[in-house]
């Protein structure tokens, strides 16, 4: 399935409300090679395996390789403010689920909610509705790159200006303890990076690939996700990413690398209402 075939996908599924695409993946510029075919993918909002770990990521990931990350309400489970705005709730949140989200927000406070499918409850405001993509590894030519430096935690404050410019989604001051960041280095600056964000059992998600405009159009991005792919096939494990449907640029990048379409998702925001119920728990 095509970029192409993707978008007409989202468009006849519907629009996006407002607001961004939290928890998308980069918009890799003229880094953008063109686009081929992927092998068969679902179509839109095809039923998958609930059981799967990719069907709910930050959910499995927090209750998986990240729990040291995770910051629990009853069975609702966050990453700590620092480190991601991605949450985890159950695939069919109850009332107390509703209540412990609530609560971890606040009043009238506004809660991310990318890839929670769940219908709100009354009272709840949607403030956020982008369509998404998740894409899957199918056979990408995955491989180290000389060039590449490993990036830490001395290297933030380059990491956030670099996404300050180039707007790749969410990344915050430890969101490098997440995984493997790598950077490419022009004249000591730092100009393109990637990295790993969500962690389900077995799967590693590439996340924040972005490249300084000055920088686009030599390949600095695909060259990035290949070396990250390349760790994450070390470990054992497969990678998959994220998107905003309506980035075909950053699609048509990713299925040329060799990845596939295997869901849409939605990333979703909304308001808590200014007196909520009061059913949810804490768990330490």
């Amino acid at each position: 399935m095509s970029a192409r075939t993707v978008q007409q996908a989202v468009r006849s599924a519907g629009t996006a409300t407002r607001g961004g695409a939290a928890g998308a993946a980069a918009d890799p510029g003229h880094d953008t090679p063109a686009a081929r075919d992927s092998p068969a993918a679902p179509a839109y909002d095809a039923p998958v395996d609930s059981a799967h770990p990719l069907d709910n990521p930050g959910f499995a990931s927090l209750n998986g390789p990240h729990a040291g990350f995770a910051e629990r309400r009853g069975r609702v489970v966050r990453y700590q403010a620092d480190v991601s705005p991605w949450l985890g709730v159950p695939a069919e949140p109850g009332a107390e689920d509703w209540a412990d989200l609530a609560a971890f927000a606040g009043p009238e406070g506004e809660v991310p909610l990318p890839g929670v499918a769940a219908r709100l409850p009354e009272g709840w405001v949607l403030t956020a509705d982008v369509p998404g993509v998740q894409l899957v590894d199918a056979g990408i030519a995955a491989a180290p790159d000389g060039a590449a430096v490993l990036l830490g935690p001395d290297d933030v404050p380059e990491m956030l200006d670099l996404v300050a410019r180039t707007r790749p989604g969410p990344f915050r001051d430890r969101t490098v303890e997440l995984g493997t960041y790598l950077g490419i280095r022009h004249r000591g600056a730092l100009v393109a990076m990637a990295g790993e964000r969500l962690h389900p059992p077995g799967w590693t998600e590439i996340s924040a690939v972005c490249t300084d405009p000055a920088h686009r159009g030599r390949g600095l991005a695909s060259r990035l996700v290949l070396a990250v792919a390349h760790g994450v096939r070390e470990r054992g494990e497969t990678p998959f990413l994220h998107t905003a449907a309506a980035n075909t640029g950053a699609i048509a990048l990713y299925e040329s690398l060799g990845f596939r379409l295997r869901r849409t998702v939605r990333f979703r925001a909304a308001r808590v209402p200014a007196v909520a119920s009061r059913g949810g728990r804490s768990r330490s």
